[in-house]
């Protein structure tokens, strides 16, 4: 008897290896993926603009990598003693205007660079919300744009909120693919939509939200034979679908329901050599975290060596991973 609807998950064409870089942006589930990459030693670089939730917010990050075009002291305003940006994430945020600008474009130089030989990139859509700013933000903040990618906790009287519409949401896909075809055209993509309920918004605006974003990127898949679709919401909200399954917000899945999600996605994403290498530098990763009680044995010291030996003997028969935080440790 089955106690779960099947979901039929198709196995990329040509799946994801360990020689491949990765981008990865989009919303706070985008970072459960990147992080999990990053672990196993994948060549990633996650989120260059901070946590992204809207396609517009997202699409408008992918085409600032793509012009490089550097930013100012215009894009930057002060609010309660702290410089910050319409376009980035509160990480960003400096009481020094200098620095949050040397930060923010240092972080849009290595995305540019990245983005041109990345082979995958991989879009996590979060809200279909956008929020736009209003005449009271204006005279307060040195610049005004359509649309906001973090409020920074700024008075609610200087946003105006709305749902995209579907074909707006499609538009503003559709040309941010264009641009990024024309800029790598060796570029494949991954559309996720995260399965954070939105919970502020209401749970039938959320899923209202949540379909659009889904209508849309599906548009997309039809469209563009390089672009696939991973079900990621589908997994927790359809096979896991159990609070048991979320943490004590009962918005954010839990860590069991995202190792669900990643194996998912190792699975079908990922190429079967590549699998069988991130069994062996996961024990590696595991030993580097291991915290001896007595660290000065002769059983913790042929406890460092033997890892030692593994970490040199993998970085040695694949020298495109980088294992040197782990041999320094085990040295």
């Amino acid at each position: 008897m089955d106690f779960m609807l099947n979901i039929d998950l198709k196995n990329l064409p040509v799946p994801i290896n360990y020689r491949d870089k990765i981008l990865l942006t989009g919303s706070c589930f985008t970072e459960h993926i990147g992080n999990a990459l990053g672990d196993l030693k994948f060549s990633i670089l996650q989120n260059p603009n901070g946590i992204l939730f809207g396609p517009d917010s997202v699409c408008r990050s992918l085409e600032s990598y793509i012009t490089n075009r550097e930013y100012t002291e215009a894009d930057l305003f002060q609010l309660n003693e702290v410089w910050q940006s319409w376009m980035h994430h509160s990480r960003f945020s400096r009481t020094d205007k200098e620095e949050a600008l040397r930060e923010i474009n240092e972080s849009r130089q290595q995305a540019h660079d990245f983005l041109k030989k990345a082979g995958w990139l991989i879009i996590t859509l979060g809200s279909s919300f956008t929020y736009r700013l209003t005449e009271q933000a204006s005279r307060a903040s040195a610049s005004l744009h359509s649309g906001v990618a973090n409020c920074h906790r700024a008075p609610a009287n200087w946003f105006s909120k709305e749902m995209l519409t579907i074909t707006a949401i499609n538009r503003l896909l559709v040309n941010c693919v264009e641009a990024l075809t024309l800029f790598n055209p060796g570029l494949k993509i991954i559309f996720t939509i995260s399965p954070v309920r939105h919970a502020r918004d209401g749970v039938v605006e959320n899923n209202r939200s949540k379909a659009r974003l889904i209508e849309s990127v599906h548009q997309l898949v039809s469209t563009y034979d390089f672009i696939y679709y991973f079900p990621a919401y589908e997994l927790v909200i359809d096979v896991l679908r159990d609070y048991r399954f979320y943490d004590i917000d009962l918005v954010h899945p839990n860590y069991p329901a995202t190792e669900f999600v990643l194996e998912k996605f190792a699975a079908t994403c990922i190429d079967d050599e590549s699998r069988l290498l991130m069994r062996e530098i996961k024990k590696i990763v595991i030993a580097r975290k291991h915290k001896a009680f007595q660290p000065d044995t002769a059983a913790h010291r042929r406890f460092l060596s033997a890892h030692y030996e593994k970490a040199q003997a993998l970085q040695e028969k694949y020298p495109f991973l980088d294992l040197s935080a782990e041999i320094n440790y085990f040295s």
